[in-house]
Parts: C-alpha cells; sequence; structure tokens
C-alpha cells in the first residue's frame, strides 16, 4: 500500500498527515459545539486549540523519537520530519495536560472546565488518527489466523490500529453520553483518561511493534498509571465537589 495519497509539485502528502489532521478538525468541531455547555466561547477555545495542539504534536514526536533514540541519533531532520508517521499519543496527552494547566492558570479559567470541553474531542481524534498506522502499515499485532487478520510484515496479524480505532469511538460515544449528567468538574476529561488506557492495556497485549521496559510493556505500564491516577482523581473530585455542575465552576 502507498503510504503517498498524492504529490502537489513534487512534494508528497501523506495518508498519515491527512488522518491526523482530520482527526484533529473534527474534534476542533466537537469541542466547538460543547463549548457553551461549559461556560467557554469559541474564541476561547479557538485561541486554547492555537496553542495545545502544536504543543501535543511535539509531545507526541518527542515521546516517539525518545523511545526509538537509535533510529534517530543524529539525524536532527529526521527527529522534526512527522509526514511519514512517527507520533506517540502517550507524550502528547502529558505535554497537552502540562500546557493546559500552564495556560488555565495564565489565562485565569478552570483548567477542568477546559479539559471536560475537549476530552471527547481528544478520543474522536484518536480514533481518526489511527487509520493513518494502516496506510503506513504501522501499529500491528501479533500474527493470528482470525478472518480480519491483515499482512504485514510478511504474517497475518491482528490489525491493531482498527481494534484501538474502534474502542476509541466506543469510549467517544460513551464521553458524550455521560457529558449530560455529569455534575463533577474533571469527571469527563479524568472518565477519558480511564477509558482510554483500559482499552490501550489490553490491545497492547496483543501488539507486536511495541516498546518495553525491562519485561514490560511500555504502554501497558503508561495505561495502568493513569488508569490508577484518573481513578483516584475522580474519586477525589466527586468528594470535593458532590453537587456541582461539570466545568461551570472556576
Amino acid at each position: 500500500m502507498d503510504p503517498v495519497a498524492f504529490r502537489i509539485f513534487g512534494i508528497s502528502v501523506y495518508w498519515y498527515g491527512i488522518m491526523i489532521s482530520l482527526g484533529m478538525l473534527a474534534g476542533i468541531y466537537v469541542a466547538l459545539k460543547r463549548t457553551r455547555q461549559y461556560g467557554l466561547t469559541e474564541d476561547e477555545l479557538i485561541n486554547f486549540a492555537l496553542v495545545v495542539v502544536p504543543a501535543a504534536v511535539i509531545g507526541a514526536r518527542l515521546a516517539f523519537v525518545i523511545a526509538n533514540w537509535e533510529s534517530f541519533a543524529g539525524d536532527w531532520l529526521a527527529m522534526i520530519n512527522i509526514r511519514q508517521g512517527g507520533l506517540a499519543i502517550h507524550g502528547a496527552i502529558f505535554v497537552a495536560i502540562i500546557v493546559c494547566v500552564i495556560y488555565s492558570y495564565i489565562k485565569k479559567m478552570s483548567f477542568w472546565r477546559i479539559a471536560d470541553t475537549c476530552a471527547p474531542s481528544l478520543i474522536l481524534g484518536q480514533a481518526i488518527g489511527r487509520w493513518g498506522n494502516f496506510f503506513n502499515q504501522e501499529a500491528y499485532g501479533v500474527p493470528t489466523d482470525l478472518p480480519w487478520a491483515m499482512y504485514i510484515d510478511g504474517a497475518y496479524r491482528h490489525p491493531i490500529f482498527l481494534y484501538e480505532s474502534i474502542w476509541n469511538l466506543l469510549v467517544f460515544l460513551y464521553l458524550l453520553y455521560v457529558s449530560r449528567k455529569e455534575k463533577t468538574d474533571g469527571g469527563i476529561f479524568l472518565r477519558y483518561l480511564i477509558g482510554y488506557s483500559i482499552g490501550r492495556f489490553f490491545i497492547e497485549g496483543i501488539r507486536a511493534d511495541t516498546l518495553y521496559w525491562g519485561n514490560f510493556r511500555a504502554g501497558q505500564v503508561v495505561s495502568i498509571l493513569l488508569i490508577l491516577v484518573g481513578t483516584l482523581l475522580l474519586w477525589w473530585r466527586k468528594q470535593r465537589q458532590p453537587g456541582s455542575k461539570g466545568g461551570v465552576t472556576k
């Protein structure tokens, strides 16, 4: 499969970049539709996105480069070339959270309000962006004889990208549903962290092109940490703010 969608004046435009861009646009659209519910204006959200989205991409690329340092050492141009893929979602999440905390502090806005507004957008963008892995023939699993297996790297394998895309869509629908009745600031965002991480933990168990920390799969370790932290924070927020309307309080 050709990862290049088309060429303009000799410049290759990759499917990976197209899918990531579509995911971002869809996410921003959904977030704009949620601004009124959480007391934000569309201008506030767009200004926020202009800061956080590039930072998240940088974080995703930085995490990927660090995880694959032997392949990039000394090649600075390759480090910043993301047209052909190479983004780590956990890096994007961590950097986006840090930048969001700083941004909300500077702008005197509620971090939880912004996070709740954007949480469904994040998981929707991930669901769409995963299809970039399909065109790049990456994010594949161990060999299997299941009828939907894909032939990658000399064997029929689990289509990990497809599993995660479907799971992310389910989490997206779940977040939209609970948004109608969640009254705790941060409840939607923390459910996003928990929900995504549960699926990622199990899917990572059958992934072939994965990073190891010692004898443990890095993706599973990070997922467990996010599940624990998300669950504890959600419990704490509910104890601290049992009767609030999500996102309205600054």
